[in-house]
């Protein structure tokens, strides 16, 4: 079952409702309860207050019908009284006495609807006994003091005094008795209000309470939503953040979890194919690296642009080594013994050409091919970095003659080995060469057949590295020289000049400089074709420098033939 995706857009506005919808609610909460107050306010307002003015005035009422009485009684006795003032006087009698029963009835009306009210304040037992009281009075209280209230008014009109003197006091007593109730059941109202006003105080303080725990209670609710939520959004980008700082470091073998289908899930699963893109393009570099040079491979992969595919002249510097006598040595190892030797040899000379920032072009058997120059090498830079790379591989392979015995489980009948390299810096065709099928990252041109040639020359003039005259003029003041010879390699038309690598500018041995000043002179004259001189200084020279002892028979066989046309330069017959 395919689930359902929820994009960040609408978790954001399902939240904004969500907290609306709470502040909604408590709103209407505290709203309802807020009205419930003013339903409150108005009944007190509307029953409360007047059943209690009502009783007040009936008690009013009921004062203003004894002075009445009291009037008409008098009126009664008085032989002088007006006919009219004594009528008035039972009119307004009749109108208290009315008055008084129509106050108690609007009394118990509002005490009624008070106990009819949905909103109860528990006091409606309180009010229906006070209706009880009420009742009582208008039927039996009023009535015997009616009652009393008659016989006076009879007494007087027949000038009864003896019998008004006996009905008084008994019409003080009811009226004192009626008042007296009057005034309790006002009393009792006043208490019932009070007790109303206290409970609609206690609730309005109890819905204040109450919304401001809804309020915290929803803020509560809606910060845990929000944080969910956010944290929801953020921790996966949190994830990202993390496994994008891992990709800085190299570390390719993260993987996002992905926990959302929204667009941050979309955006881990981005991450995590493009992870897998960089681990196959490593894998690439890994696995290819170990036949091609690793920039080679990052530029085929990554940066295509930098690699030219039709291929560009460029002033290049080329590198030959190779091993010398390795026949010799193939043919008293055994084939284990000769792997182990050359690929550990190779392992060691192809180090210092990385390490100098050159690119190893191919292995051709035991010998190293190698160039330097753009995009790989500062072009200014290019011979001198060749040139230290060469005096490293000479001392790695001292390295080697010391990890022989190890290598061959033997510490007798070593086979001898040494290293003969040529390097040459001149123009270079570079590019992707090779078939539809099968291409290589590599230069062609006459410097890369010259260094071929000066590997080659090594063994005419008993050195081990030699450089053409563009190299050493690239080198010069960074590296000690030795000028060699002036020589016509086999297929060239014009001579080079050959130098040998000392090594870097102030290291080499002043007696070593002195030798090979000397060297130098001799030079001159053989070029001059004084072989006297010449003889007399490379004979001097040979029993501690194998070129000079090479230059001493040279010159001795010039003596006995000489050559017409002599330049100084020597004619290489083998590559």
């Amino acid at each position: 079952m395919a689930r359902i995706r929820i994009t960040v857009s609408v978790k954001i506005f399902a939240l904004a409702v969500g907290l609306l919808l709470l502040m909604a609610i408590v709103a209407i909460l505290t709203a309802r309860m807020t009205g419930t107050v003013d339903a409150q306010l108005r009944t007190v307002a509307e029953n409360y207050d007047p059943a209690s003015a009502e009783l007040g005035r009936a008690a009013a009422f009921s004062l203003e019908r004894a002075l009445w009485l009291r009037r008409v009684v008098i009126e009664g006795l008085d032989d002088g009284a007006q006919v009219t003032e004594l009528a008035v006087a039972k009119t307004r009698l009749e109108e208290a006495d009315a008055a008084t029963t129509a106050a108690l009835e609007k009394a118990r009306k509002h005490i009624n609807d008070q106990i009819r009210d949905p909103l109860d304040f528990h006091d409606n037992v309180a009010l229906a006994r006070l209706d009880t009281m009420l009742q009582m009075l208008i039927e039996r209280r009023d009535t015997d003091y009616r009652r009393y209230a008659d016989a006076a008014m009879i007494a007087a009109a027949a000038r009864d005094r003896a019998s008004l003197n006996q009905i008084l006091p008994e019409l003080d007593r009811e009226r004192d008795a009626l008042n007296g109730r009057l005034q309790e059941a006002s009393e009792e109202m006043r208490r019932i209000s009070e007790q109303a006003i206290d409970g609609m105080r206690r609730y309005q303080r109890r819905t204040v309470q109450t919304s401001f725990v809804m309020l915290l209670v929803a803020a509560g609710l809606g910060l845990t939503v929000a944080a969910a939520v956010t944290m929801g959004v953020v921790r996966p980008i949190r994830r990202l953040v993390a496994g994008a700082a891992a990709i800085e470091r190299g570390e390719l073998d993260i993987v996002i979890p992905v926990t959302s289908r929204d667009e941050i899930g979309q955006l881990g699963d981005a991450f995590n194919r493009m992870i897998e893109e960089l681990r196959a393009k490593e894998r690439i570099r890994s696995t290819f690296g170990k036949y091609l040079d690793p920039r080679i491979v990052e530029g085929l992969v990554d940066r295509p642009e930098l690699l030219s595919a039709a291929g560009e002249r460029r002033l290049m510097t080329v590198l030959f080594a190779d091993m010398q006598g390795f026949t010799s040595i193939s043919e008293t190892t055994t084939a284990q013994a000769l792997v182990t030797i050359v690929n550990r040899y190779l392992t060691l000379l192809s180090q210092p050409v990385r390490d100098h920032h050159g690119i190893i072009d191919k292995y051709i058997g035991d010998a190293i091919v190698a160039y330097w120059g753009p995009p790989f090498c500062d072009p200014a830079e290019q011979a001198v970095q060749a040139c230290l790379a060469a005096l490293e591989m000479r001392r790695q392979l001292d390295r080697l003659r010391e990890e022989l015995p190890d290598l061959l489980g033997m510490k007798r009948y070593l086979p001898e080995i040494s290293v003969r390299i040529g390097i040459a810096t001149g123009e270079a065709v570079v590019g992707n060469i090779g078939s539809e099928f099968t291409k290589n990252y590599t230069v062609m041109g006459d410097s890369v057949n010259l260094a071929s040639r000066l590997e080659g020359a090594n063994k005419f003039y008993g050195t081990e590295l030699l450089v053409n005259e563009a190299t050493a003029m690239a080198v010069q003041g960074r590296i000690d020289l030795r000028e060699i010879d002036r020589i016509l390699p086999v297929g060239k038309s014009e001579p080079q000049r050959v130098y040998e690598l000392l090594g870097p500018i102030g290291k080499a041995p002043p007696e070593l400089l002195a030798r090979h000043k000397r060297f130098a002179e001799g030079l001159e004259f053989y070029r001059a074709a004084d072989w006297g001189e010449a003889r007399a200084i490379f004979t001097s020279l040979a029993s501690e420098d194998p070129t000079s002892a090479i230059f001493a028979a040279r010159v001795e066989q010039l003596q006995q033939a000489p050559r017409e046309n002599w330049a100084g330069v020597w004619t290489l017959t083998e590559k």
